[in-house]
């Protein structure tokens, strides 16, 4: 039940009479008129544009005209307590009490539902996210968007869209060579005791590579490691499934499972960047041409070399990019095309790319080459995530992957937990620089805010455990006849918001919108539950040790909604804490 919407329908409906019967002036879209929350000052439940919409077109001014259209809301909805107008021209909507009872009895019965947009169309994602390097473990720069991945697919699928997780493994090219070269290095460490060239700073210095060396070891006891060069194939493929197990691992302990790993060097070995590459040549998106030095590169020491560049300028890119090195081997920029010539054959609604703070710059080149290959702009969507700051003891946690002592995403899992790294992560827009501060994290207080929701639930549950009722079951009403209090109804204005804060979350792929939901109903909970320690009146369960049917169904509705809102972010709902 979104009351925004029925109001909305209801507004656009009286509209169309007045414009029958009464000569009002209508556009041709009525889109641009909103039914919003009216800022907190106001004694209104909702709030509507409607009159600045159209005072332009009907010669009016906007309060003129809004007060002819709130009268005429007022005499067609008995729900409605109060009008008022207030400038520039919006009208605020007051309802009497029997509205929020109706809007109850509406949403505990479809609990189910409740916050899932039944109107919109339903259409069919690819998100792809992480795909770091198959070389060693997430790190704590791959965590927040691998989370922010894992929960846009949450809030599409819980409004129902159809959404598959993609991780794209770059298992081609120099750095798997370097990475493949590290892996033998320790293999012979291992095996002959030769040291670890660590001088060599192409190669990986991690430790992690020494539990792969030993795993190839303990499952190859017949593959000769004299010769790199005879066994390089076969050692890559090894070297890489151990990567990707240890990957998985990391995100498993995230609760995080993609539906499927697509291998770079398999697109390559398949012609697929051939095949694109014919098909931008059929288009004329491709030529031979030559590219200036970029801005960070000296002229000087920037050789001009003929290559085969795609025509991005033509879809606002600031330069056309290389496709092929001078030495005829592919770019990572020509595999990645192929890539998302395979994602648009499979025929998705919309390609959603989650990038890290440090891809920034590739969104243009990447989305131009879309455009081109689908003619279809607006088919891929980039986020980015952007950089996290690790704050412990008030002091900042470094991390640097060239010298293999980074934190890993176990690290951090075994410093705070899964549900606080994925709360915590989320808790701020993916587009800004977020500080994890590990002391805020085990605070059980306001200032963290997993605590403060987990909280809201544990204290719920306390209730129903108390009258030996399972939250968790369904509540039945029949013919119930309760109203609220007004402390009560800013708690039910606020569950009112929540079909808003998915429809946002899911349109505008905003999913920190959904704990920063979760906090602020949790923090009014927490403020009307306090009220108990003073008035006996304001507890739940009364000196009879009994609870009201309308409390009890109040406490269930919020309960219900935390439930949804955490199952979203991927956290867990205990009954005790």
């Amino acid at each position: 039940m979104n009351i925004f919407d029925q109001y909305l329908d209801k507004i656009k409906k009286i509209l169309l009479d007045l414009s029958s019967n009464d000569g009002l002036i209508l556009p041709d879209s009525l889109d641009g008129i909103t039914a919003e929350i009216p800022p907190s000052k106001f004694d209104s439940d909702i709030s509507t544009n409607v009159a600045m919409v159209l005072s332009k077109i009907n010669k009016k001014s906007p309060t003129d005209l809004a007060s002819v259209l709130a009268d005429a809301l007022k005499k067609n909805d008995t729900l409605i307590e109060n009008i008022s107008v207030i400038n520039p021209g919006f009208i605020n909507i007051k309802f009497k009490s029997i509205f929020w009872t109706n809007f109850v009895k509406e949403i505990i019965n479809h609990a189910k539902t409740f916050g899932i947009n039944t109107k919109e169309k339903k259409n069919n994602y690819l998100i792809e996210f992480v795909s770091a390097n198959p070389t060693g473990p997430l790190h704590v720069g791959h965590c927040r968007g691998a989370i922010l991945g894992d929960v846009i697919t949450n809030v599409l699928s819980f409004n129902k869209h159809r959404v598959t997780k993609e991780y794209y493994v770059n298992d081609y090219g120099n750095q798997i060579i370097n990475f493949t070269k590290s892996v033998y290095f320790r293999i012979r460490e291992k095996t002959f005791s030769e040291p670890f060239p660590s001088d060599n700073e192409d190669l990986y210095p991690g430790d992690y590579l020494i539990d792969f060396a030993q795993n190839i070891i303990n499952s190859n006891k017949k593959m000769d490691f004299e010769d790199f060069n005879k066994i390089s194939g076969e050692l890559t493929a090894l070297s890489i499934e151990e990567a990707l197990k240890l990957i998985k691992d990391n995100l498993n302990s995230l609760g995080i499972k993609h539906d499927n790993f697509i291998s770079e060097k398999k697109l390559v070995s398949n012609h697929e960047v051939e095949k694109v590459i014919d098909f931008l040549q059929k288009n004329k998106f491709v030529y031979k041409g030559k590219i200036k030095a970029p801005a960070s590169e000296d002229d000087d020491n920037w050789v001009e070399r003929e290559q085969l560049l795609f025509r991005s300028t033509d879809f606002g890119d600031d330069k056309d990019r290389a496709l092929q090195k001078s030495d005829g081997a592919w770019t990572y920029f020509a595999s990645d095309v192929a890539y998302h010539k395979n994602k648009l054959d499979r025929k998705f609604d919309y390609l959603i790319n989650i990038l890290g703070a440090d891809h920034a710059g590739y969104i243009k080149r990447i989305s131009s080459s879309v455009d081109a290959l689908s003619n279809s702009k607006g088919k891929l969507i980039c986020k980015v995530s952007q950089l996290v700051k690790l704050i412990k003891d008030k002091k900042p946690f470094k991390m640097s992957k060239r010298k293999g002592d980074y934190i890993t995403v176990d690290d951090l899992i075994n410093e705070v937990g899964k549900d606080a790294t994925r709360f915590i992560m989320l808790n701020r827009s993916s587009d800004v620089e977020l500080d994890f501060d590990f002391d805020n994290v085990i605070e059980k207080s306001k200032e963290n805010p997993l605590y403060y929701v987990q909280y809201c639930y544990a204290r719920i549950a306390s209730v129903f455990r108390h009258l030996d009722r399972d939250l968790k079951s369904d509540i039945q009403i029949n013919n119930y006849d309760f109203s609220y209090s007004n402390e009560e109804i800013v708690i039910l204005k606020k569950i009112s918001e929540w079909p808003k804060c998915i429809d946002a979350a899911s349109n505008k792929l905003e999913p920190h919108r959904i704990p920063t939901y979760l906090y602020e109903l949790a923090s009014l909970f927490h403020s009307y539950w306090n009220l108990g320690k003073e008035n006996p009146e304001k507890r739940f369960i009364n000196v009879e040790k009994k609870i009201t049917d309308d409390k009890l169904i109040f406490l269930k509705m919020i309960s219900n909604v935390i439930k949804s809102g955490m199952d979203i972010v991927g956290v867990s709902t205990p009954e005790k804490m």
